[in-house]
């Protein structure tokens, strides 16, 4: 067998495996043998056909199987010794005029090869890092809905806009009837605050979906509608009101300071308030290191430079697609995934060069830290060592997770990366002016 490479470009190259007799050959006898003995042909007992039956009947069939695999087994084992950079997979070039009566056999395959390009991390405009703060307004307004949520609730006859009401929202047509309970800051529009604003117990009320909530999700939870229809639902539904309460704040002491934070973490409100901004302000981080993240990837997809063999990946697109694309929708494939496979090779040239790897160990602690924040959620605090490892070993037996967990350890070390090489200028900023100049 011959393997050889001819360079058409920087970015693609032609290999070319020549196979011949003596490459196949025993192989192929050696199947062909056995399936001697277990053919069975009419007019000859088992074992005993002639081989030149045998080869006449599976002869053929034997040998395209096993030069194709001989020639992908070759062909994959060459572009490693090589060390070819490959990008999708070798795309076989068609022959019209092979025979496969002949001894011989030539095959060509079209590569597409990764570009050769750096990446500079110390970009030439800075990129904001945000630190956001949780403001006193928004721990006086997470202090206070505290103190509601904790509190008791107060009867009332008529609904106030302080009110938690609790009705049935229903639309017979629709089969739509859920019970719920809801606080009037969820309504959008005065129209809408005013029908429920002096409104008895046991009054029912006329409403429309659309622009019934500041956030069309809460159709979803309110009127337990699924989530597809969420946001074009146009109907008249009624609400039935059941019970209207005004919860009463509860005193902030000792009592409500354990309840919240464990035996004797908090004992004042001033350390109420700093271990609310604490926590706060950790969850603000993870959101600011996503943006981060999110803000480098795009400059550098805009400002790394490097050709791509377009060409060939538009032909590996339609000749690997799951459904039969025209060369004009291969091209439209091709552009939609362009700004992606960029980013690939430009993640993998920053890992590579910084040797960013995810060990086992740390894929383990990765797991069980996720595993004991899952069950901190039902009120499993404090998870026995071995239970932690049980779970945490049936979590990346699933492969799927397992990988997920990967990249968010990844990403964390490419952040990392990033805070320590990176153009980077700090803004400190609330988070509720975060959200404006991020999210518009």
């Amino acid at each position: 067998m011959n393997i050889t490479k001819e360079q058409i470009d920087d970015l693609n190259a032609i290999v070319k495996v020549a196979i011949t007799k003596e490459d196949y050959s025993d192989k192929v006898d050696s199947i062909l043998t056995d399936y001697r003995k277990t053919a069975n042909i009419p007019g000859f007992r088992k074992g005993h056909v002639p081989m030149g039956l045998v080869k006449k009947q599976y002869g053929k069939a034997v040998l395209v199987d096993e030069v194709n695999k001989l020639l992908q087994d070759s062909l994959n084992k060459y572009l490693t010794e090589e060390k070819l950079d490959v990008l999708g997979n070798p795309l076989p070039k068609a022959q019209d005029d092979l025979d496969w009566d002949a001894e011989n056999f030539s095959f060509e395959f079209e590569l597409g090869l990764a570009p050769a390009f750096d990446v500079d991390l110390k970009t030439k405009k800075a990129i904001t890092q945000y630190q956001i703060i949780a403001d006193d307004k928004m721990i006086d307004e997470q202090v206070d809905r505290i103190a509601k949520q904790y509190g008791k609730l107060i009867a009332q006859d008529e609904v106030t806009e302080e009110s938690e009401v609790t009705g049935v929202f229903k639309n017979e047509e629709k089969g739509l009837e859920n019970r719920t309970t809801l606080t009037l800051d969820k309504l959008k529009g005065k129209r809408n605050l005013n029908k429920f604003v002096g409104a008895k117990v046991g009054d029912t009320l006329e409403l429309k979906t659309k622009g019934l909530f500041e956030d069309d999700h809460d159709l979803i939870n309110f009127l337990k509608v699924e989530h597809d229809e969420a946001h074009d639902l146009e109907i008249e539904v009624t609400f039935t009101i059941d019970e209207a309460n005004k919860r009463e704040a509860t005193e902030l002491n000792q009592e409500l300071f354990d309840k919240l934070f464990g035996e004797g973490v908090v004992t004042s409100e001033e350390e109420m308030r700093a271990k609310i901004k604490e926590d706060a302000e950790k969850q603000f981080a993870q959101q600011a290191d996503q943006r981060l993240l999110n803000d480098i990837t795009e400059y550098l997809v805009e400002n790394t430079k490097f050709d791509l063999p377009a060409e060939f990946l538009t032909k590996w697109i339609q000749a690997t697609g799951e459904n039969n694309l025209s060369e004009e929708e291969a091209s439209e494939e091709y552009a939609k995934s362009e700004k992606g496979l960029r980013y690939q090779l430009i993640e993998g040239k920053i890992i590579n060069n910084n040797d960013l790897q995810v060990s086992y160990d740390e894929l383990k602690e990765f797991a069980k830290k996720y595993v004991r924040m899952q069950m901190a959620q039902f009120g499993q605090t404090d998870p026995e060592e071995e239970v932690l490892e049980n779970i945490s070993s049936r979590v990346l037996s699933n492969q799927e997770e397992a990988k997920r967990l990967s990249e968010q350890i990844m990403s964390e070390k490419l952040v990392n990366l990033y805070k320590e090489k990176a153009n980077l200028k700090t803004k400190e900023i609330t988070y509720e002016n975060f959200v404006k100049e991020v999210y518009g």
